[in-house]
């Protein structure tokens, strides 16, 4: 290859990284995806691309995230910034935690085969853990570690919240046990708005796991953390989650 060739090729790399950085940096990024993209090919053309799937009577696309082998997200179609968006908790808001949940088939399809309940799980990150300013809740498996750490402890955790025995990822969380194999009405931002002011949401994450409790009784387990910036904690609750889904293997 010739210098001037060379050069040409040197330059055309860093102009497509400087693209990739600005989308990366974009924090109205999978706004547009769904907003521009998803939701108009899904209404003219009944093809939710480049969404695996949107549903306009519900609100919401799934979206497969660029990053790791098997997350997905779930990102409504209206715009709603995030966990300290007043508009999650309206009377008549979506649910999208259950939403979340039934769209965790995806990350089976990914994985290629079922996957057993407690290794699955959704995540919300707070507006210091997160990059994006649209609510998107990741759906994704546990990491191994997480895993056997709720497994371990599942009989301290009740149907209030409460500290969790050990650090998860480093960081304390409190924990909460909810009964169903499916979330029905129950919202998990209602649980944490229920303890927590309006003004306060944005400071948390949450993490809901997949569980099977004494007798066979399916449920899931709530986790709530707390940014704290002084100490390093951005209230990141996808640090919980496996994007290369180990447990899958």
């Amino acid at each position: 290859m010739t210098h001037p060739a060379r050069r040409l090729l040197f330059v055309l790399l860093l102009a497509g990284m400087a693209l990739t950085t600005a989308r990366a940096a974009d924090p109205s990024a999978l706004w547009h995806i769904v907003h521009d993209r998803c939701v108009p090919d899904e209404q003219s053309k009944q093809d939710p691309a480049p969404c695996a799937s949107v549903d306009l009577a519900h609100g919401y696309a799934v979206l497969k995230d660029r990053d790791g082998a098997t997350q997905f997200l779930l990102i409504p179609t209206a715009r709603v910034s995030g966990i300290e968006d007043a508009a999650i908790l309206a009377p008549d808001a979506p649910n999208y935690w259950d939403a979340a949940w039934q769209a965790r088939h995806d990350v089976e399809q990914r994985a290629g085969h079922a996957l057993a309940r407690d290794v699955l799980s959704l995540a919300i990150n707070s507006p210091s853990g997160r990059t994006q300013d649209q609510l998107h809740i990741h759906i994704d498996c546990l990491r191994a570690d997480v895993r056997a750490a709720l497994a371990q402890h599942q009989a301290e955790i009740g149907p209030q919240w409460s500290t969790f025995p050990v650090p998860l990822a480093g960081h304390r969380y409190r924990a909460m046990r909810l009964p169903g194999a499916d979330l029905g009405g129950t919202n998990p931002f209602r649980l944490l708005a229920a303890g927590v002011p309006q003004a306060e949401m944005g400071e948390h994450t949450l993490v809901l796991a997949g569980a099977t409790f004494a007798a066979n009784e399916q449920g899931f387990i709530l986790l709530d953390d707390r940014a704290d910036l002084t100490a390093g904690d951005r209230a990141s609750g996808e640090e919980l989650q496996d994007h290369d889904c180990a447990l899958a293997r």
